[in-house]
């Protein structure tokens, strides 16, 4: 059975995916890695004075620091991903009423997808982001209603997921990578994985 060329540049490696996410669990697996839940007690605190790029770095860096049980040979991946509108970060709901007022803010309008992600092993740690832009069509109250009641999105930033009802619906066009707003850029990851065992093995 063949094997894919990040397959094989991790053969010696065990990967580690510290993410509660489980759509950052498909993408991975899909991705052909093989991987091992972890899980820290990090709680998240968001600097509204950083920029996009510098939060979603610093949280990933924050999530990979807090967990401290690495030993030879282990990859640890840790990952944050916010919405950004009209220059704020637009996190995940606490009920069904910010729901329906942060869909409605989206409506017909772009944001930004912002995703950090951080690699780390004993000896080094590497972080890099990418960023997506979303256009919304104008959604429905009927619409919004339907998918909050339907989908119950109060894990997701942005109070959506893009590879659900509201995402086949309502986004009108995408600049970026689509995997990037379900939460993991998966072509960059792909290079930077590579990139990274490279310099482990140096």
């Amino acid at each position: 059975m063949s094997i894919s060329p990040l397959q094989h540049i991790l053969s010696d490696f065990q990967v580690l995916l510290c993410s509660n996410s489980p759509r950052r669990k498909q993408l991975l697996k899909e991705m052909g890695i093989d991987f091992t839940i972890v899980k820290n007690d990090f709680i998240e605190e968001i600097n509204t004075q950083l920029t996009p790029k510098d939060l979603v770095i610093n949280l990933s860096q924050a999530k990979s620091l807090a967990y401290y049980k690495l030993v030879d040979k282990e990859i640890l991946i840790t990952v944050d991903t916010i919405v950004w509108h009209n220059n704020k970060n637009i996190g995940k709901p606490v009920d069904r009423e910010e729901a329906k007022f942060i869909l409605n803010t989206l409506s017909g309008d772009w944001h930004e997808v912002y995703s950090g992600v951080t690699l780390r092993n004993q000896h080094i740690m590497h972080s890099f982001f990418d960023v997506t832009m979303v256009k919304f069509k104008s959604l429905s109250e009927e619409e919004v209603d339907y998918y909050i009641d339907t989908y119950q999105p109060y894990d997701k930033a942005g109070s959506y997921g893009a590879q659900e009802w509201l995402g086949y619906i309502g986004i009108e066009k995408i600049k970026g990578s689509f995997f990037n707003v379900m939460g993991l850029p998966t072509h960059k990851l792909y290079e930077e994985l590579i990139n990274f065992v490279k310099k482990i093995n140096k």
